[in-house]
């Protein structure tokens, strides 16, 4: 298919350092980039604490991180967002070990929720006692974010008179490290933002200065404007700021850049925008439709590598098997990689010819590529994932090597952002022009979705988990010792956050007697725990046992029950059956699985199959809601149940789900207005509901959020209710 709307992007070329820092030992034969040099200096300057570097996606961020490391003098915890990149920088950092050979041979370990639980089990030691073994005496630790927070909340420690010191675990892995990298940050959404906050705050109240440092081609503007504000020293690494980038149009300019050390970040890219409606399964029928186009790019430029990347889960696990039957009499070899992927299937995905997934990670790195059809939700999701192309020219394959031709993408976009980018008096691209990359990306943001960045976070829940740390530091085991950095703590809080803890306490005591009068228990307060937790608790996440799954170790998951009911055909499972099954194949297989993230599941499936078509549905609260809407808060539900016909399981969901306490928000408007006009990103979860007076609506008059979605969405109504309810203009 040939796209109306065609452009092509000019390579990229990054500035090399014009000096070595002072004492720095490279490999022979490798040189550093302007960024890689400045980033040094500043994690070097004892008058900086806090570092942003905004390189292009390949461009060289980790070593830029991890330099100060390899020289042998700084110890450095490192946190990804999601398992599989750390996994994938430990073989980096590893292979940068080899390369440089620092003095004291840094020692790597990684830790995530799964290995800290197998090591537990199998050395028989409190998850506390495993944290310790496995980040003592360590140079380089490598995690994700997730743990880091939990940490510094008390997690993973004995509560209690008898207990442990909340500051068991943290105290001393933050005296032994020197330098936090805060990887791909862009992906945090504002309660991941406020819990780093939190966190930088308490280390710099209770150690000496560190070092932090933030690697992300879009910083955050308001994590910078927050830092400066609590009186940490920032500085900016911008390359493009700086001219430290060129595009050249010609292979003349090209070949000068080279001979002057200047290294290729990128290369040229074909972009083509294909117009879609704004439907589900609309990107889902192009491609089956357009398959010949994967087809002949495959036999017009033989050696291709491919990705599909898209914004659902059930589609990719529909179209892998089409284009499997498609391509393999070719010879080309279909794989998939996506949340849910699990480690076997993933690490086969990296030979394959073409990978469908949902997930960037491997794609441009391990997997090397040089055609890329891909989706997205806003303009930083567009720009990422068209990032991941053309970072390489090419790739080696049963020793030989495979060089790249030319370099082509295809984006699926909403047929009304074509409109704003090519059409109208004035537009902003024009067809078969050659733009540079930072003029795409800067149209890209003014005329895609703008999606709400929550701001209003900060201020009405951010401090919630500042008040959780100020009462554990003022525990009696360590009251004296943090006296002073209690108060530090406090102050700062309060100025980041723009508000009194005391107002805080107030609003904290008050969830407690609401929940303690609610549920009859004397402790628990869900609303707070939701508050100070990373990413949420999952009140509605089932165990599944995904009978697609090729390998037996891999077949134990989680979902959240939305995207169940819409997506899968399932069968309920009882939890000891589900366990039992997990016990024998961890057994038979000879492969540890951990269980712990079942711990809290609602209930437990078997995963048949994906549905070809969505399943309508929506949840149900048997009583009225008006009240509950009006009161304009984070409330506390129980009794709500899900309405599906079609579905055989609904009756035994119910049964389960009637009895859990849901941290909740309600709004008295239908859940595609709220989506609309609240400007709420794509994969946010919220849902429509009926109550008794509303059942038979054939449009769920209310729309709620649950955990942590329910505090954002707070954060937006709270701020526009009036009298007469017409709340939108967020």
């Amino acid at each position: 298919m040939t796209s109306n709307y065609k452009i092509t992007l000019n390579p990229v070329y990054s500035c090399p350092a014009t000096a070595v820092p002072e004492g720095v030992k490279l490999p022979l034969g490798w040189s550093l980039a302007w960024h890689q040099a400045e980033t040094l200096k500043a994690l070097r300057d004892p008058d900086i604490d806090v570092v942003f570097n905004t390189a292009m996606t390949g461009d060289g961020k980790s070593l830029a991180a991890f330099l100060e490391v390899l020289q042998g003098e700084c110890n450095a915890i490192a946190l990804y967002p999601t398992n599989e990149l750390a996994r994938d920088q430990e073989t980096q950092t590893r292979k940068y070990i080899a390369d440089f050979q620092p003095p004291n041979d840094p020692r790597v370990t990684r830790l995530s929720g799964a290995e800290l639980e197998i090591y537990a089990e199998n050395e028989g030691l409190r998850k506390s006692a495993a944290i310790e073994t496995l980040t003592g005496q360590r140079e380089v630790l490598l995690t994700n974010p997730d743990i880091f927070h939990y940490l510094h909340r008390g997690a993973y420690i004995i509560r209690g008179n008898k207990g442990d010191s909340p500051d068991k675990l943290w105290n001393r892995i933050d005296k032994d490290f020197d330098l936090f990298i805060f990887d791909e940050f862009h992906v945090y959404a504002a309660p991941q933002v406020a819990g780093v906050i939190n966190t930088m705050l308490l280390i710099r109240a209770t150690n000496r200065r560190k070092k932090f440092l933030f690697l992300s081609a879009t910083p955050d503007e308001q994590l910078m404007q927050r830092l400066k504000d609590a009186g940490f020293r920032c500085r900016v690494i911008d390359p493009l700021e700086q001219n430290k980038y060129q595009f050249p149009e010609t292979s003349e300019h090209q070949q000068q850049l080279k001979n002057d050390g200047w290294r290729q970040v990128a290369r040229a890219i074909a972009l083509s925008f294909i117009p879609l409606e704004p439907v589900a399964k609309s990107s889902e029928t192009w491609l089956k439709e357009n398959a010949e186009v994967i087809l002949q790019q495959f036999q017009e430029h033989p050696g291709s590598k491919g990705t599909i990347i898209l914004n659902s889960i059930a589609a990719v696990k529909r179209l892998t098997p089409f284009f499997q039957a498609l391509l393999q009499p070719y010879g080309l070899r279909v794989s998939e990689n996506t949340g849910l992927s699990g480690k076997t299937e993933r690490e086969k995905s990296l030979s394959a010819d073409l990978i469908l997934g949902t997930s960037t990670i491997d794609v441009g790195v391990d997997f090397k590529i040089n055609f890329l059809i891909f989706e997205s939700s806003d303009a930083g999701n567009f720009i990422q994932r068209l990032g991941r192309l053309g970072r390489h020219d090419g790739y080696d394959r049963d020793e030989q090597s495979i060089r790249f031709d030319s370099f082509t993408a295809y984006a699926l976009v909403p047929n009304f952002l074509v409109e704003r980018l090519f059409l109208g008096e004035e537009p902003a691209l024009v067809a078969g022009t050659v733009y540079d990359r930072p003029f795409l990306n800067a149209v890209i943001n003014d005329k895609y979705r703008q999606i709400n960045d929550f701001r209003g976070y900060y201020k009405r829940w951010g401090a919630v988990q500042s008040f959780k740390l100020c009462v554990d530091l003022n525990h009696k085991t360590i009251q004296q010792q943090y006296a002073e950095s209690r108060e530090k703590f406090q102050s700062a809080c309060e100025t980041v956050f723009d508000t009194s803890l005391k107002s805080v306490a107030g609003r904290v005591f008050g969830w407690a007697e609401e929940w303690k009068q609610f549920s009859g228990q004397k402790t628990g307060n869900p609303i707070a725990e939701d508050a100070c937790s990373f990413r949420g608790s999952s009140p509605l996440q089932y165990g599944i046992y995904d009978e697609t799954e090729s390998h037996e170790a891999d077949r134990y998951k989680t979902y959240d029950l939305p995207g169940i009911l819409g997506n899968l055909e399932i069968e309920l499972w009882t939890k000891e059956a589900f366990l039992r099954s997990l016990e024998a194949t961890a057994k038979r297989t000879k492969q540890p699985i951990p269980k712990g993230r079942f711990a809290h599941c609602l209930a437990f499936m078997k995963l048949k199959a994906y549905r070809e078509e969505r399943l309508n549905w929506k949840f149900h609260f048997p009583g009225t809601l008006e009240s509950v809407a009006d009161a304009w808060k984070v409330q506390v539900l129980k009794g709500v149940e899900i309405w599906q016909p079609d579905n055989r399981w609904a009756g035994e969901i119910n049964k389960k789900l009637r009895d859990r306490a849901l941290v909740s928000y309600v709004l008295p408007r239908p859940m595609s207005e709220v989506r609309q006009r609240l400007r709420l990103p794509m994969h946010f979860q919220i849902y429509p509901i009926s109550d008794n007076y509303s059942f038979h609506d054939p449009v769920a008059p209310y729309a709620i959020a649950f955990g942590q979605s329910a505090l954002l969405l707070d954060t937006l109504a709270y701020q526009f209710k009036s009298k007469g309810g017409e709340i939108w203009i967020a």
